[in-house]
């Protein structure tokens, strides 16, 4: 049960999202930018980086979510998702997307230890400027969307249905729908 009365029996995120529109206005369309808008990363792969943020911070909502966006635009599927979160070491990603998710898991614990040398690393496998900065940018804001989610004690729905539901619906419609 959340922490404050909400008005509405939605979960994670939507819920808050309804209670506060003028706050969820600005918080959609930076999700909307980060993991939909043009991209060399498809959009998957920034799903993925949210997934694997939101599992590291234990945001049960957030990582349910997020590993469903991430399967309905992979062509891998779930399987890969749980691979990455598991070991993303080991993971059948590119070098590129494995050093990507090294940087997202040095800013989701202390951004500060990310260094030259992670930056130098995604370069050398191919990593673009733009992509090392949208993977820190996406990093750090699941830290914020998984705080705000976990901070107020949202509901979390236990069937795995409802995200593939909600995934469908991001996949279609996208983010801003959620500030309407």
């Amino acid at each position: 049960m959340p922490h404050i009365e909400l008005g509405n029996d939605l979960p994670g995120i939507t819920g808050l999202m309804a209670y506060r529109p003028e706050t969820a206005g600005p918080l959609s369309a930076l999700a909307e930018v980060l993991l939909r808008g043009p991209s060399s990363l498809t959009r998957g792969e920034r799903e993925l980086i949210a997934a694997y943020v939101s599992s590291l911070n234990e945001c049960r909502f957030c990582t349910a979510s997020h590993a469903a966006f991430a399967a309905a635009q992979l062509p891998e599927g779930r399987e890969l998702v749980d691979q990455v979160r598991a070991d993303p070491g080991g993971a059948p990603v590119s070098a590129k997307l494995r050093a990507l998710l090294r940087i997202a898991a040095l800013v989701q614990a202390d951004a500060r230890t990310v260094t030259a040398d992670d930056v130098a690393a995604a370069r050398r496998e191919g990593a673009t400027d733009v992509e090392i900065h949208d993977t820190v940018l996406i990093a750090a804001a699941f830290c914020m969307y998984n705080r705000y989610v976990d901070g107020l004690a949202t509901v979390a729905p236990e069937d795995p249905a409802a995200y593939e539901f909600m995934a469908q619906l991001i996949v279609d419609e996208g983010y801003l729908r959620l500030a309407r």
